[in-house]
């Protein structure tokens, strides 16, 4: 039997690329879009590039004011603190509450396991699974509000991440590793340790980055881990 084919519309599909762009860095911060240069890129009429552009400015991923020409969004440290501070309150809450019925997702346990066998340093090739790892357990709540109130914030994680991928500003074993020991404390029925521990896993991504944006790093970007070998 044939795969299933998802229809995707020009807008998406536009938006997908610029997306992709995006993220792989070839679209830096403040790199400008207009309606034309998008229309003419993409030979399509400027309604198509318009919508194309309003997506990726729901997303976060461009900035766009009143009749302004759109940039790709220039993150600084006070952005990605708010942006980790979200994340953490919708996880920590979806942490416990797993906890309770002890229920671990395969898709979670599936995203790890890809990430342990990663053999580049790509930043997008650990990125992606990471970010499905995080997702998977936000699913896993079966509340779709809740789902789509964090894939709100997917596009300035997404961000994010690839800036700390790109610095190797964390050693993906100790991703792995403390995602594993999320996993095993759910499993366990330790909802406040699995929040504890989610804390100090955002915390010293988090810290790094602001560190690396010029800002003063909080205390929490060098917490020592019990996870890896010394």
């Amino acid at each position: 039997m044939a795969g299933r084919i998802t229809a995707v519309s020009i807008v998406d599909a536009i938006a997908a690329d610029l997306r992709s762009r995006i993220f792989s860095g070839e679209l830096g911060p403040g790199h400008t879009l207009t309606e034309t240069d998008v229309a003419t890129s993409y030979e399509v009429a400027r309604p198509t590039a318009k919508a194309s552009i309003e997506k990726l400015v729901a997303e976060g991923l461009l900035d766009r004011g009143t009749h302004k020409t759109a940039r790709v969004v220039e993150l600084g440290p006070d952005s990605v603190r708010d942006i980790y501070l979200a994340r953490a309150y919708l996880e920590s809450e979806v942490l416990r509450r797993l906890a309770r019925t002890k229920e671990v997702p395969e898709a979670a346990r599936q995203a790890n396991r890809d990430i342990a066998a990663l053999r580049t340093g790509a930043p997008l090739d650990v990125i992606e699974p990471d970010m499905r790892f995080h997702t998977s357990l936000i699913d896993a709540v079966g509340n779709e509000r809740i789902s789509r109130m964090y894939r709100s914030l997917v596009g300035e994680v997404k961000l994010c991440m690839v800036r700390i991928q790109s610095l190797h500003l964390l050693d993906t074993a100790l991703i792995q590793a403390e995602h594993q020991k999320i996993l095993e404390l759910i499993e366990a029925g330790q909802g406040e340790a699995a929040a504890d521990l989610l804390d100090e896993h955002l915390g010293r991504a988090r810290e790094r980055l602001v560190s690396a944006m010029g800002g003063t790093a909080g205390p929490e970007a060098e917490v020592p881990s019990e996870l890896l070998p010394e």
